[in-house]
């Protein structure tokens, strides 16, 4: 089959439907009634240093219109790359160890805040993105899933990037843990005044937290002087199948938060739970409504997906994202 697309130039060309499938596979998406293409350029974590972004700009001018397009899951598009300039292209951004790509039934890159710089960001998300992007991104690349498959990284409880609408997303929260003895039930309490949700209140002069108002936004770690809040490690609660788009789907939480280590345990499990369960063309989310919570949840839980790695990885799926 042939599309007869113009190049810009008022004359027709044609262009297989396949080589245009085929450099989607590559990251370049196609600009209707053109020849031309867009170039997704893919970055770990969301930040690009000025060398790569001076690479970056450099390509679009060189093969493209000149313009940068920012993606709403922070990967960059270069448009108006002609087809004949595509492998010239993705070479010369290779050499500068710049890659394209992020389309195709596959883990996608990862969206993640800018918590590392943020007042509000409890963990270092520019390093756990760049842990995620390495271990799933580029360890996943090769294996095929039934669908796309997104994963949100969000540095507190504010969740600006929307880990829950992503296939797993992760929100890092810092849950108070009250020293009794060290609290003075002062009239004019720090922790209660730093409390954004109310939760926290002086009550027979020691400090209580309400756990169902309390998001573990970390707001009050460090307000008490006397120490009356221990300070304790971030940790990861964990959302799975959520759908963005036509048809909306919040993530469902896990029932308790994880570490780091574990969530990144928990992102591989995931996957691997998609790849063994899912049936080619439904989304995460659909897998997991099929299941139920309560058949997903203790699987992801265990070692058992883990366990049977290989033997999951080396089923034949067939992916079905269009997009």
């Amino acid at each position: 089959m042939q599309t007869a697309l113009k190049d810009g130039t008022g004359v027709s060309a044609p262009l297989t439907a396949e080589q245009i499938k085929q450099v989607k596979g590559l990251g370049f998406l196609h600009n209707k009634n053109s020849r031309n293409f867009s170039a997704r350029v893919i970055t770990e974590n969301g930040i690009l240093t000025n060398a790569q972004m001076a690479v970056v700009l450099e390509a679009a001018r060189r093969f493209g219109n000149g313009d940068i397009a920012m993606t709403s899951r922070l990967t960059l598009e270069l448009p108006g790359i002609p087809f004949e300039k595509i492998n010239e292209m993705i070479a010369f951004l290779e050499a500068a160890g710049i890659k394209v790509g992020g389309t195709g039934s596959r883990v996608r890159p990862v969206v993640v805040c800018k918590g590392t710089t943020c007042t509000n960001g409890l963990c270092d998300t520019a390093g756990l993105g760049t842990s995620i992007h390495r271990r799933f991104y580029e360890g996943y690349r090769e294996v095929t899933l039934p669908h796309k498959f997104k994963i949100g990284l969000g540095g507190c409880p504010n969740n600006c990037i929307k880990p829950d609408l992503n296939d797993i997303g992760l929100v890092a929260v810092l849950s108070p843990q009250i020293i009794s003895d060290n609290c003075k039930g002062c009239a004019k309490c720090g922790v209660v005044a730093a409390c954004p949700m109310e939760a926290a209140s002086v009550k027979y002069n020691k400090i209580e937290i309400d756990a169902e108002l309390c998001n573990a936004c970390g707001a009050c770690v460090g307000a008490c002087p006397f120490s009356a809040l221990e300070e304790v490690a971030p940790q990861y609660r964990v959302f799975v199948g959520g759908r963005w788009g036509k048809k909306v789907r919040h993530g469902s939480p896990l029932s308790r938060a994880v570490s780091e280590t574990e969530a990144l345990d928990m992102i591989e499990k995931a996957i691997l739970l998609f790849k063994k369960e899912g049936r080619s063309g439904e989304r995460f989310a659909d897998t997991i409504e099929r299941l139920g919570m309560n058949v997903v949840e203790p699987m992801l839980y265990s070692s058992e997906l883990l366990d049977n790695k290989q033997d999951i990885l080396a089923v034949k799926t067939v992916g079905g994202a269009k997009c």
